[in-house]
């Protein structure tokens, strides 16, 4: 799977030279859409005519615009995952957040709409993955 080929390449990279490249955006958005049943092959599709840079959502799936955050701790020392990104706008229906282990092994993931966000953390400066943890739980290693 070309998803596993990126991972094993990034971890390569992060042994030889101490970082990993960033990947997490991409991993976590392509996960997202596994996750909430887009297939594929419709999530290349869709993919095709698009940039890195889009503003306000990653993908649009039944007819909801997605905005996926990820984390992913690089496992050395001080590198616990205590801050998660914030969306920076509201153009979107559903916020998925994912925490991965080192080996961008997914932990949990879950979910917010567009309000519940707004009404929980449009005042909050700093965002721990405690407060993501409150939305909607749609995995979780057990």
């Amino acid at each position: 799977m070309l998803r596993d080929k990126l991972v094993e390449t990034a971890l390569e990279w992060q042994n030889k030279f101490g970082v990993a490249p960033q990947i997490t955006a991409v991993i976590s958005e392509y996960d997202a859409a596994m996750l909430i049943g887009m297939s594929e092959k419709d999530y290349s599709d869709y993919m095709q005519d698009k940039t890195a840079v889009q503003k306000g959502f990653d993908f649009i799936f039944k007819e909801k615009r997605y905005q996926i955050k990820g984390n992913r701790p690089s496992g050395k020392k001080g590198s616990k995952v205590t801050l998660v990104p914030k969306a920076k706008n509201y153009n979107w229906d559903k916020l998925i957040w994912i925490l991965y282990d080192k080996n961008y092994v997914m932990q949990e993931a879950w979910e917010w709409d567009v309000e519940s966000y707004k009404a929980q953390f449009s005042e909050i400066k700093r965002l721990s993955p405690d407060h993501y943890r409150k939305g909607k739980c749609l995995y979780k290693v057990r």
